[in-house]
This record gives C-alpha cells, structure tokens and sequence, in this order.
C-alpha cells in the first residue's frame, strides 16, 4: 500500500539535494506562469478600460445618421448627404416608443481665439437633452436653457481641454471667445471625461443647434441635421424603438418598399459588445502565446526527470528489491515533478503580480486588472504540466527490472 507521507518526504529529499537543477527546472515555468498574470491582466485591464469609456460615453444609445453621397458610383461616407431634419427628430420624440431622451447633432471643425490665444477644435450644436444623453456633467456655470434655443443665442459650454488652452488658469465662465470670427459667450465649464481612446471628450465645445444652423455652419440645406441621437429607456426596448424609427422615417422621406435608406441607424450596445468581444478575443491570444513557454517549461521538466531516472536507476533497483512497489516508484517521480512545476508556479504568481504593478508603474495610462480567477488558472495550469508532463519518466522508472536495475553502473 502507497505510503503518501513518505513517497513525499523523500521526493522533497531528492529536490532538495539537486537544489540548483530543481530551481533551473522550474525556471521555464516560472517565466510561463508569470508571462499568463501579465498577459491576462494586461487583457482584462483593457477590457474594462474599454467598458469604462463606453459608459461614459452613455449607454443605450441609438444615433441616426444622413445617407451618404455618391460621385462617380463611390459612397462618400455616411453623413455626407443631408437627409434628416429638426422635424424628423420631433416626429421621432412623438411617435417612437421606448425612448427617454432626443437630441438633434451638427459638428464642425472650427478656430477659437481669446485674446492671443487659439485652439482647434470640434464644434458641437445640440439641444440641451444632448448632454444628458452623453453624461456631460457641467463643472461651472450653466447648461443650455430652452431660451438659448428659441433666440439662437450666442452661448457656449466649454471642454476643459479648450479651457485649459484658451484660459489657463483663469475663470472662463462669461468670457467672450471667438468661434470662427463670431463672437460667443462662454457659460458654462463641462467636467473633465478624459481620452475615450485616441477621442478626448474634453476637447470640445457645445453650442446651441439652432445657433449652429443660423450663424455658425451656414449650411446650404437649412433645418438639416448630421445626426439625431436617442437615449433609450432599457436596453429591451432599444430593437422596438429602432424598428419605430425605422417606419417613422422611411414615411416622412417617402421612400419605396425597395428603395435604399438615405439614413442608418447604430445602436451603441452593439458597437460595445464588438469592442468587449475584440478586446477579450486579444487577451486570450495574449495569454495563449504566454501558455506556450509554460509548455515548454513542461518539456524542461520532462527532460530533467528523464535524466533523473537514468542517474537514479540504482537507487530505485534497491528500493524495489527491499518492498517498494511499482506504484511508489511512480508516485515518486510524479510528486516530484507535481512539486517542480507546483513551486515554479507560486513563485511565477509572485512574479507575474510584480511585473504587473511594475507596468503601472512604467506606463500610467495603462489599464492593468489582476483578477484572483487568472492566479488559479495558471497554478491550475502549472501543476496540470508538471503532472502531464511528468508522468512519463515516472512510468518509465516504474517499469525498470529490480535484478537490471541493480546491476546499473
């Protein structure tokens, strides 16, 4: 019967006595188990840096956008042909269901200047409802109010990215900045969102759609809109309310049954579970490429195993002779190689975990989550190596003849 207590204490003995070859052995799983914390902390940092931007760009959002145009047969790109208009996003808040919130959206790349100072940046004209829809929070001043919309009015919230270039350390609220060569008053600070990937939602200003339309853009299609975009109530509704919009438009712009849309609808749930998926598709190739120098700390392993039971095929000639069997000379071998692949596996979570902060460190802007999950996936990983990959020499050593075994100089 397998003595468990002394088939371990004397695989412990055996490691202890080759110290330096058991620490080289378990070195390739020390760098394949450390390499899977990075890599799995380095994909789910980026997974839920990708989910933080998303909600913070708003969630349950549909945007409508124009068609796009055509010259010479080739589509221009979405947003290229005016086709939707103030009265379609009204048709749209009085007769699609599931909705919460509306707003109409036009943007343009424009100079701003205060007093020597200038900045490029993106013009946004919206309705008030946009800031909601998007989760801007205003920092100081005021938001739109509806008198703004009704007197295009001359008023703009500011990014703190524009503000920071415009004003630096000084109070913008109720300053004039030029917008183009149109003067506009600053009312209001947004609070700071920072990057959405290479997007930095501060840099950025929001003036009145009505003002946009008027004074700013001098669009040749006027009431015209880029966008119409919509915050549904849950996202169990959002395919109904789509479906709503979907009849409500192709109504007002008389479209026929086979006749292509001069609009398209996004829904940013999709667009977020394509960048979740990506993101967790690349974690686990990261991890995947790290789990292979973990197999080929498994083949070390077997290697060095194999050249142990050659070197100590005496010692097992006598342990045979004297009672041991079969089974304790396997359970041997396997225990030790368990145990070599097991202790490079602790020392690799330790080093995984370091190197992980170490990244941090090295690089703030990166996202780094370790997760108690990816820690048991690779020691799970690692003594299911040292167990494949030492059950060979441990069959090899228990097959030896005791008589052959003796005899072996």
């Amino acid at each position: 019967m397998l003595d468990f207590k002394s088939t371990l204490k004397m695989a412990i003995n055996s490691l202890r006595v080759n110290m330096l070859r058991s620490a080289l052995t378990s070195l390739g799983v020390i760098i394949g188990v450390s390499a899977v914390i990075i890599m799995l902390a380095v994909g789910s940092g980026a997974s839920k840096k990708v989910t933080e931007n998303m909600e913070a760009m708003g969630t349950n959002i549909l945007t409508v956008r124009s068609a796009s145009a055509k010259s010479g047969g080739v589509h221009m790109g979405m947003g290229t042909k005016p086709t939707l208009t103030s009265k379609d996003a009204l048709a749209i808040k009085k007769m699609a269901r599931g909705i919460l919130a509306i707003s109409t959206m036009s943007s343009q790349t424009q100079q701003l200047t205060y007093g020597n100072q200038n900045w490029s940046t993106t013009v946004y004209g919206v309705q008030p409802a946009y800031l909601y829809i998007k989760n801007y929070e205003i920092e100081m001043g005021r938001g739109f109010i509806p008198e703004d919309l009704q007197n295009s009015a001359k008023v703009t919230l500011i990014g703190s990215t524009v503000a920071e270039e415009l004003f630096g350390d000084v109070d913008p609220i109720n300053k004039i900045i030029r917008v183009g060569n149109i003067p506009f008053k600053v009312v209001g600070l947004l609070k700071v969102k920072g990057q959405s990937g290479p997007f930095d939602q501060d840099d950025l200003i929001f003036i009145p759609i009505t003002t946009a339309q008027k004074k700013v853009f001098g669009t040749d299609f006027p009431g015209t809109v880029s966008q119409i975009v919509i915050k549904g109530q849950n996202p169990e509704t959002l395919d109904q309310t789509i479906e709503d919009i979907n009849e409500i438009l192709v109504a007002r712009h008389n479209l026929g049954k086979n006749q292509e849309k001069d609009f398209e609808i996004r829904n940013s749930a999709e667009f977020q579970e394509r960048m979740k998926s990506t993101v967790q598709t690349f974690a686990i190739l990261l991890a995947s490429i790290a789990s292979v120098s973990l197999l080929v700390g498994g083949i070390g392993i077997m290697n060095i195993m194999l050249v142990s039971v050659t070197e100590r095929t005496k010692e097992i000639g006598i342990r045979m002779a004297i009672g041991a069997q079969v089974s304790d000379i396997r359970w041997q071998f396997l225990i030790e190689s368990f145990l070599l692949s097991m202790i490079g596996g602790l020392i690799g979570v330790v080093a995984g975990v370091l190197g992980s902060l170490l990244i941090t460190v090295l690089a703030p802007s990166m996202t780094i989550s370790i997760s108690l999950f990816s820690i048991i996936l690779a020691l799970g990983f690692s003594g299911l190596v040292g167990v494949g990959f030492g059950y060979y020499p441990a069959y090899k050593a228990s097959l030896l003849n005791p008589i052959d075994a003796l005899r072996y100089e």
